[in-house]
C-alpha cells in the first residue's frame, strides 16, 4: 500500500535505527484511531451539528477534543495490558485473544449498524463560542464514556498492538492512534461541510450504517484469518 511505502521510506531515512515493526505499528495505530472514532456516538453527532451550525473549523475542534480523550483511554488500556505481556506473548493465548478481539469487534460493528444515533440527539446551539470551548466540551462528552476501554482492548488484542520493552516504538504507535483519529474527524467535518445543503438526520444514519458494515466485514475477515491461519494481514 502507498501509505505503508511512505512510512517505510520515512523510517529508512531516519538518522537512528528504528525497529522494522514500526511500519506496521504506525499502520495499526492509524486504523485503531479511525475505528475508535468512526461510530456516530454523541460526540460524532456533536461534530456534525457544529459543522453544520458553526462551520467546519468548529466541527474539527470538536473532533480534536474527542481525540485527546481517546488517547488517554488508549494509554490506560495499553499500560494495563503491559502488565500481562507474558500472558499475551504466549502464542496460544495470543490466538485466543485475537479470536476474542474479532468477536468483540463483530458485536461492536453489528451494534453500530443497528443503532439509531439520532434517537437521543440534542441540537447544538447556534452560539459559536471559542474553539477551546468546543474542544473542551467534546473532550468531556467523550471522556464520560469509559466503556471505550473495552473497544481499545479488543483492537489492541486483534492487532497485537502492545510491544513490551519498546518505549520509543510504542510512543510512535500511540501518536499514530491520535493521527488516525484526527484524520477521521478532519474527513468527517470536510464531508459534512461539502454536503451541508443536503445533509440531514438520514445522512447521519447512513454514515453510521456504512461504518457498522465496514467494521463488521473487517471483523469477519480477521476472525476467518485467525481461525484458519491461512493468512495474516496484521
Amino acid at each position: 500500500m502507498v501509505f505503508r511505502l511512505l512510512i517505510r521510506t520515512f523510517a529508512a531515512n531516519m538518522p537512528f535505527p528504528i525497529h522494522i515493526n514500526i511500519v506496521d505499528l504506525v499502520f495499526k495505530g492509524m486504523l485503531i484511531g479511525m475505528i475508535a472514532s468512526a461510530p456516530m456516538g454523541p460526540v460524532g453527532i456533536l461534530c456534525v451539528q457544529r459543522t453544520l451550525n458553526k462551520g467546519r473549523l468548529f466541527g474539527l475542534a470538536t473532533g480534536v477534543g474527542a481525540a485527546v480523550s481517546d488517547i488517554i483511554y488508549a494509554g490506560i488500556t495499553g499500560f494495563g495490558m503491559a502488565f500481562v505481556m507474558d500472558f499475551i506473548n504466549n502464542e496460544q493465548n495470543k490466538f485466543y485473544l485475537q479470536i476474542a478481539g474479532s468477536v468483540l469487534l463483530l458485536a461492536f460493528g453489528l451494534y453500530t449498524w443497528r443503532m439509531d444515533p439520532t434517537k437521543n440527539m440534542h441540537q447544538s446551539g447556534q452560539q459559536k463560542g471559542s474553539l477551546w470551548y468546543n474542544m473542551w466540551t467534546a473532550f468531556l462528552v467523550t471522556f464520560s464514556n469509559p466503556l471505550i476501554v473495552f473497544l481499545f482492548m479488543a483492537l489492541f488484542a486483534q492487532f497485537a498492538f502492545v510491544i513490551p520493552d519498546r518505549p520509543f516504538e510504542m510512543l510512535i504507535g500511540f501518536a499514530s492512534i491520535v493521527g488516525g483519529a484526527l484524520l477521521w474527524w478532519y474527513g468527517l467535518s470536510w464531508l459534512v461541510d461539502k454536503v451541508r445543503t443536503i445533509f440531514d438526520t438520514q445522512g447521519i444514519r447512513i454514515i453510521n450504517q456504512v461504518i457498522g458494515a465496514v467494521v463488521t466485514l473487517f471483523s469477519v475477515i480477521s476472525l476467518f484469518g485467525t481461525v484458519t491461519n491461512l493468512f495474516r494481514f496484521f
